[in-house]
């Protein structure tokens, strides 16, 4: 069961999916994508400030202007499909739940994480430096 109406976060989806992220909508489409060979980049995405002012200009950022980028770029939607976001954060463990938040998995293992900790108060350059740093290490 979605928690906002889809009108509201339809722009929100958008400003990764033209940027090139699959959405994932379903458990298994989340599974298959990061049990896959070679590295996925997982945005989950979030109706609050810090997504909109930095987490989804800095994942955009990162993929748009790395030297090396995953081969897949994904993205769920914190309090929409609940089930995929559920999937997801299931292979974040460690971590707690957290959105936004971002990871880098190579081969099916987490390899890099960013909390919403991470992501509140930092400017989206420091955040797609970051992940660039992580895209060259990884990808």
């Amino acid at each position: 069961m979605a928690t906002y109406p889809e009108y509201m976060v339809a722009p929100m989806r958008e400003e990764l999916t033209s940027a090139g992220f699959q959405q994932l909508n379903t458990p298994e489409e989340v599974e298959q994508a990061i049990q896959s060979e070679g590295t996925v980049f997982v945005v989950v995405n979030s109706v609050c400030g810090c997504a909109a002012g930095t987490a989804r200009p800095g994942a955009v950022q990162a993929v748009e202007k790395s030297a090396k980028r995953p081969d897949k770029t994904v993205t769920v939607f914190a309090g929409m499909e609940k089930d995929a976001v559920d999937k997801a954060r299931s292979f974040m463990l460690p971590y707690p739940p957290s959105s936004p938040a971002m990871a880098l998995f190579k081969d099916g293992k987490l390899v890099h994480m960013i909390e919403r900790h991470h992501i509140e108060g930092r400017p989206a350059d420091m955040i797609a430096e970051n992940l660039k740093a992580a895209f060259e290490e990884y990808c």
